[in-house]
C-alpha cells in the first residue's frame, strides 16, 4: 500500500503535509533483503493509478523483482496513514476494495516459484478477502520442492473482526517457518509460551516467538530453544520492526548461520527500522553489525543504538 506519514510535528489533525512512502508487510520484507545480499521478488496487485505506479517504481528501486505485480485497471491501490510516535503509531487503513484484496488462487498461474528458496507470507493477506484467503491456502498446499514457506502471523484485530481467527493457526501449521509475537500468539493459540506453541504447531520446523522489547526465542524441531535478548534502541517509531526482523532472520537462515546469529541478525535489522519513521530504515553501518554479531553476551547487553550509532 501507499503509506503516508506526517512530514511535520504536531497532532495529526493539525498536520498539513504528509510524506508518501511504501507500506505493507511482504513488500517491507522484500525491500530489506537486497541490502542483506538476498535477491527478492514481490508479488501483489496495484491499481492503475499514481500510487500504484509509484509503489512499483520505489520497490523496484530497492532492488526487488516486481515482475510478479499485476496492474488492476478496475480497482485502486490501497493506502494507509500512520500517526508516528515512539510509544506506538495508530494506523488508519483505506484499502477496502483495493486491487490487492481482489487477488485469488489464479495468481499461481502467473508466478514461477521453481527456484525460490523461501516464500514469505503474512497473516494480513488472508484477512483481506475470501479470495486472498484461498490464495494463501493454495500457496501453502502447492508442491514445494526445495522451497521453504515462511509465515509471519501479523495478527491485526481490525482485519479479523467478525472472522474466524483460528484460520491463522491452520495456515501457520502448514508453513515451514513461523514468526509470531507473544501477544498475538496469545490471541490465536491462547498462549505465548514458546514451549507450548512448539507443541501446538507440529507442522513447522521453525517457530520464532518475539517477546516485544524483552527478546526473541527460536524453537526448532529436535533442538533446545535459543533465546536472544533484544538490543536497547532509542525508538523513533515501532511500526515495521517485525518485518525487518523477519528479513534479517530469513537472510541469516539462508546463509546457514547458527541460531544465535540468526536471531541477532533479526534484532539488528529491526533496530535500523526502529530508528526511523519509515517502515524500511536505512541499514546500520557494516562495522556496527559486525561488532554486535560477534559480541559476547555482556557486550550485546551493554550496547545501545541511537541515531548517531552505538553507545556502550
Amino acid at each position: 500500500m501507499a503509506l503516508f506519514v506526517p512530514a511535520e510535528p504536531g497532532p495529526p489533525e493539525d498536520v498539513r503535509t504528509w510524506l508518501r512512502t511504501i507500506g505493507g508487510a511482504e513488500s517491507n520484507v522484500a525491500c530489506h533483503l537486497p541490502g542483506l545480499g538476498v535477491t527478492s521478488g514481490w508479488v501483489s496487485a496495484v491499481g492503475d493509478d499514481p500510487f500504484g505506479r509509484a509503489m512499483v517504481r520505489d520497490i523496484a528501486a530497492a532492488g526487488v523483482d516486481v515482475s510478479g505485480v499485476a496492474v488492476d485497471s478496475a480497482r485502486p491501490t490501497g493506502l494507509y496513514l500512520k500517526e508516528s510516535g515512539a510509544q506506538g503509531s495508530p494506523v488508519r487503513y483505506y484499502r477496502a476494495g483495493s486491487a490487492a484484496s481482489a487477488m485469488g488462487p489464479e495468481v499461481l498461474d502467473r508466478v514461477d516459484l521453481t527456484d525460490v528458496r523461501v516464500l514469505h507470507l503474512s497473516g494480513i493477506t488472508p484477512a483481506l478477502s475470501d479470495s486472498c484467503l484461498e490464495l494463501v491456502r493454495a500457496l501453502l498446499a502447492a508442491p514445494r520442492g526445495g522451497t521453504r514457506v515462511s509465515f509471519d502471523v501479523n495478527y491485526r484485530p481490525a482485519l479479523w473482526a467478525g472472522r474466524d481467527v483460528s484460520v491463522l493457526a491452520e495456515l501457520a501449521d502448514s508453513a515451514d517457518i513461523v514468526l509470531t509475537g507473544e501477544d498475538e500468539a496469545q490471541k490465536v493459540w491462547g498462549t505465548g509460551d514458546p514451549d507450548r506453541l512448539r507443541a501446538l504447531l507440529p507442522g513447522p520446523d521453525t517457530v520464532v516467538v518475539k517477546h516485544s522489547e524483552r527478546g526473541v526465542t527460536l524453537a526448532e524441531r529436535g533442538a533446545e530453544p535459543v533465546f536472544s535478548p533484544a538490543l536497547r534502541v532509542d525508538v523513533v517509531e515501532p511500526v515495521g520492526a517485525g518485518d525487518a526482523f523477519a528479513a534479517g532472520f530469513l537472510a541469516a537462515t539462508l546463509a546457514g548461520a547458527d541460531p544465535l546469529t540468526r536471531l541477532r541478525r533479526g534484532h539488528l535489522q529491526a533496530a535500523a527500522t526502529l530508528l526511523t519513521h519509515d517502515d524500511v530504515g536505512a541499514p546500520l553501518a557494516a562495522s556496527v553489525v559486525d561488532s554486535l554479531l560477534t559480541a559476547d553476551a555482556e557486550g550485546w547487553a551493554a550496547a545501545r543504538l541511537t541515531g548517531l550509532g552505538v553507545v556502550a
